[in-house]
Order: structure tokens, then sequence, then C-alpha cells
């Protein structure tokens, strides 16, 4: 168990996301050209047959697209979609020249029905074009450690150089999901939503069929193009554990997802984090100089092999917390990390009230006081 103290403008770099299975059983033989099992909270590889091979993967780019453009901000703001970039051949959400929309509907079609027109009008919106998006998506993507992953596109129709691998895309279903707006429009059959000229309400469908096929699915996104084949990731979660499913080129992918998922929930276990017995940050004004921290939330990982004993911790927070600070007043956060990758942050609360130390020249006045009174 290991713990160090950290500044919130601390850059954190993940390493390259590479293959390697933990188990040698024998998983269920799956027809896709590639495939890959990940654990949801620590991308730990489970399970994979050419993971690391890049290949196209069609529409589960928009896996991609969705995250940026909900990161983007205001969701709800309604603009006209760009005329030019709507003509997009392939899947679509209905969008016609002059639609007014928002970048939460864009994002229901691409999730939901897919729509070529969904990523490429958002694209145009966030980044000005789409050549400058795919940039975005690029450099998101190097953040993340996907190095087989290159975007040409905001909406998985091929270009040159286009593509991904099976545990690339896993580690990006993973950090897509881990935003709560992302993971609801992802998770849901069908969605509710309003554009056009002028808008009006109308419902989305989602191509995902695991959704009703297998309980627990949540998510993730489809995709097929001629050249890519059949693609598609799932997530799925049974009693607390929490699996991402990639299948790439793969023209029985319904049932080998569910037949990789029955193989994977049997290879993972869950495994508590214990935050050290001592969590403190220094105290600024105060009678003491350290003020003592509490974590409120018991924190459960999905691990194909690592142990509570190999997470270690970070407290991060200003160099300072100045008093008065008041017992269960949210001062830091705790970042729980496994093998250098970050995979979660949990809030701090101060653990006793922490009151500001009374200067001397006032100290002297309420002696004073006290005297006088017969305290």
């Amino acid at each position: 168990m290991k713990i160090c103290h950290f500044f919130l403008s601390a850059v954190l770099c993940f390493s390259a996301v590479e293959c390697t299975s933990v188990h040698a059983v024998e998983p269920p033989d799956v027809s896709a050209k590639a495939a890959a099992v990940i654990s949801a909270d620590t991308c730990e590889v489970v399970w994979e047959k050419n993971g690391s091979q890049k290949l196209p993967m069609a529409s589960t780019t928009k896996i991609m697209s969705a995250l940026l453009c909900i990161e983007s901000g205001g969701l709800d703001e309604p603009f006209t979609v760009d005329s030019k970039a709507i003509h997009v051949e392939g899947s679509s959400m209905g969008l016609r020249e002059g639609d007014t929309v928002t970048k939460y509907a864009l994002c229901c079609g691409m999730l939901l029905p897919s729509g070529n027109d969904a990523a490429n009008a958002a694209a145009v919106r966030i980044a000005g074009s789409t050549e400058r998006f795919a940039e975005m998506m690029n450099d998101r993507a190097r953040e993340m450690g996907l190095s087989h992953t290159w975007f040409v596109t905001p909406s998985g129709l091929e270009g040159e150089g286009h593509g991904s691998s099976a545990c690339d895309m896993a580690v990006l279903a993973a950090e897509a999901l881990k935003n709560d707006t992302f993971r609801s429009i992802c998770s849901s059959e069908t969605i509710q939503t309003e554009f056009g000229a002028p808008p009006y309400k109308r419902w989305l469908k989602n191509t995902n069929k695991l959704l009703s096929l297998y309980s627990g699915t949540y998510g993730v996104k489809t995709g097929f193009t001629d050249e890519a084949g059949r693609c598609l990731v799932s997530a799925c979660e049974r009693e607390g554990k929490r699996l991402i499913c990639v299948t790439l080129n793969d023209p029985n992918d319904w049932n080998d997802h569910m037949a990789l998922f029955d193989y994977g929930f049997g290879q993972v276990e869950t495994i508590r984090a214990v935050p050290p017995e001592v969590l403190e940050i220094p105290l600024a004004g105060g009678e003491k100089e350290r003020l003592s921290l509490k974590a409120e939330e018991d924190i459960n990982f999905t691990s194909a092999g690592a142990e509570s004993d190999d997470l270690s911790y970070q407290v991060l927070s200003a160099p300072f917390v100045y008093a008065p600070v008041s017992e269960g007043e949210n001062v830091a956060q705790l970042s729980v990390s496994l093998s250098g990758r970050e995979l979660k942050r949990i809030p701090l609360y101060a653990a006793e009230d922490a009151p500001a130390a009374v200067l001397p020249e006032k100290q002297g006045i309420i002696d004073k006081l006290k005297k006088i009174l017969g305290l």
C-alpha cells in the first residue's frame, strides 16, 4: 500500500495500452477477427484475441466523438446544424438542412441510431471542421494511451489509416463510461429528444440489441461497414463486477459477447480499496499544523489479478487548507491507482473541527476579560 501527497494541478499520464492475457483458462471460441475483454475498472485484460491488431472499427468510433461532444459543454444550447456536415452517407438520426438541435441531442443521435449526420454536425460545431475534430480525437487518444488508434473521421466511415485495436477500444469505452452523461445515453434502449425546424419531440432507438438480450448490459456502441464488418463494444455488470467486451469484424457478435461475458465474469474478482489509516494535509492558521481526513465512500474494483495491496493512493489538495474548517467539510480528494493508472477519485472530508488560531494580542484581551468577569 502506497500513499503520497499531490497538488490538484498534477498531470496524470497513462502508459500505452498493451494486451497481456491474465488467465490461461480456455475461453469460448469466437468468430471475431479481433476481440478483448477487460475490467471496466482497472483496464486489466481478462482475455484477448489479436487484441493489439489495428483494424477498422466503423461506428464504434462515435464513442470518442460523443465523449468529446459531452466534454465540450453547453449541451442544451440550441443551434442550427451546418448544412454541409449533415450530407453524409450511411446511418442517420434524421437531420435536415435548417434543423435546430443541441449537442445533447447529437450525442443521443450518435450513440443510439448511430447517426453519421450527428457525428459530423457535432464535429463542425465544436472544431469548425471534421478534420480539426479528428485532430482533437487523436490528441485525446494519445492522452488515454491508445497506441494502436488513429481517427480520420468522427463518424467511423473509413478514411486512410482510420482504425483501432480491440484493446484500445475497450480502454476508450472504460474512460467514456466514467462520464455520467455518456453512460446514461449509451445505456438507454430509447431516448426522447427534440430537434427540427422548428424542433419537436421524437424518439430515437438504440441499435445495441445486447441491452435487451443480456441482463446487466449498460452500453456501449455498435458499428458496421463493408470493410470493418460487424463491430461491437459492450459493457456489463454482474454482482458488482464490471467488464467491457470488444469484437471487431465479428459476424456473430451478439452471441460472442454473451459467451465472453459468461466466461469473463468467472475470471475476475472484486478487490476493495483500503486507504491508509492516517490521512492528513497541512493546515494553515489553525491551532494544529495538520488536518486529519476521512473517506466516507467504499471503493471496490473488478480485477483480473491484482490485490488490494497493489493499489496506491494520493491525497490531492491545495498546498494548505486554511482554518477554520468544520468536521465533514470536503477539503481534498483521494486518488486510487493501479500500476500508474488512476482508477477513481473520491472526496475526502475533515475528520475534526479545526478552529482558527487566536493571535497573541487577542489572547491577552480574552484573558483580561476572563479575569474581570471572574471566569
